[in-house]
């Protein structure tokens, strides 16, 4: 008999539960599937006879909480896959307690609450500022911290510096357990590292040439002192942004540097026309010095080439004296009368030796090309024309003359 037909006895699924012996109701169901649930995860009580289904029904709610609780764990198990990423390592702790390490690809670890995993970036390149601000992504400009930046020197000036420290991670799990908080350790290390090497430097030398060599010792002291925390950092690089004197002096020490840049520029004029002198006195010095040896060997070439002239002519002298004195009498005379423009006529079987100023003579009346000079001087003198004799002048004269003279001198 159909629900719906008289002498149905109500039992349409918005009566009552009917026949005791049917399905159960709807509500009921999900009421006892509630409890069911509440007993698995802790909740209701089991001794409540008014909580627990019909006998009827027990089983089948058995299996729905099966079913409910091994989908949970399902879930539960596939939350602990996670893939580490290229660059990136997993640090696995159970209850906190550090275990392994892994590399990018899938991995799995138990779900939280019994494990958890940490990815750290050690590839990305991460940066500090000491003494400044960047002014954020905008780039709005920079900013000084006079607290960070401000530092004595060793004379006793203030200087502004301004630094950029970039570091990577080298070991993620010192990075993650041994430091609490890796970049203010970081900087405050930096600052004591800057402070310590700006204040064994004097100003010039930080200002000047010596940026270079703060840079490098600031940058060994700020990894001795992370290594010696194992804060599994690795400093990569240290910028010296900005050293400079503070603002109320700077104008006074743009000054000097401009003189000590002058001075820097006469020094390599100088050195420049040193080294353009220096070569030409050098050589010059070489010259004389070659100029002086050449001297040197042509009075020696010469003085031994008249030794050995006089070796000779005394060798000669040995064999005829009497020709050989005559003969250097006669090349003397000839030597020295031919640099003279005097002559001295020795007239025979005269009384007076007489002068020709043959250059006067020839200064008032020059002679003709076919005009014989000495002879037109002896013609033009006084004696000549009062005597009316020209004598002439021969190797016989000046043989005779000497010879004379020698007996002369021998008499004497």
């Amino acid at each position: 008999m159909s629900w719906n037909e008289p002498g149905g006895d109500k039992k349409d699924p918005w009566s009552g539960r009917g026949d005791q012996n049917g399905p159960p109701d709807l509500d009921e169901a999900i009421r006892a599937l509630q409890d069911r649930l509440g007993k698995i995860f802790g909740g209701g009580d089991g001794d409540d006879p008014s909580s627990q289904p019909s006998s009827g029904s027990g089983r089948p709610l058995k299996n729905i909480g099966l079913v409910v609780a091994a989908a949970v764990a399902g879930l539960w198990s596939i939350s602990g896959f996670y893939i580490v990423d290229e660059g990136n390592h997993g640090v696995e702790t159970r209850f906190g307690k550090y275990t392994m390490i892994t590399q990018s690809g899938l991995h799995w670890h138990i779900p939280a609450p019994i494990e958890q995993v940490a990815i750290v970036n050690v590839k990305q390149q991460r940066f500090i500022e000491v003494g400044y601000r960047s002014g954020g992504d905008q780039g709005t400009g920079i900013g000084s911290v006079p607290k960070e930046a401000l530092m004595l020197t060793k004379d006793e000036n203030y200087v502004d510096v301004r630094l950029a420290v970039q570091y990577q991670v080298k070991d993620a799990k010192q990075f993650i357990f041994n430091v609490a908080n890796p970049a203010g350790t970081l900087k405050q290390v930096t600052e004591s590292a800057q402070r310590g090497v700006i204040g064994g430097s004097t100003m010039d030398f930080v200002l000047t040439e010596g940026r270079s060599e703060i840079v490098t010792q600031i940058k060994k002291e700020i990894q001795e002192v992370m290594d010696s925390y194992q804060s599994g950092i690795q400093v990569t690089s240290v910028n010296l942004q900005d050293a400079q004197p503070p603002e109320q002096v700077q104008n006074a020490f743009a000054d000097a540097i401009k003189a000590r840049e002058d001075e820097q520029r006469l020094i390599n004029e100088a050195e420049a026309y040193s080294n353009d002198v220096v070569p030409k006195a050098r050589g010059a010095a070489a010259r004389k010095v070659q100029e002086a040896e050449g001297y040197k060997e042509q009075v020696i070439a010469q003085a031994e080439g008249e030794t050995s002239r006089f070796s000779k002519l005394y060798s000669e002298y040995t064999k005829a004296p009497e020709i050989t004195r005559k003969r250097l009498y006669l090349e003397s005379m000839e030597a020295v009368l031919s640099e003279t423009g005097k002559v001295m006529i020795d007239v025979k079987s005269g009384n007076n030796l007489l002068y020709l100023p043959l250059e006067k003579m020839m200064e008032n009346k020059p002679a003709t090309p076919t005009t014989n000079p000495v002879q037109a001087a002896i013609e033009s003198s006084p004696v000549h024309q009062q005597s009316a004799v020209t004598p002439t002048i021969t190797d016989e004269h000046l043989a005779e003359r000497s010879s004379n003279r020698g007996r002369d001198t021998r008499g004497r």
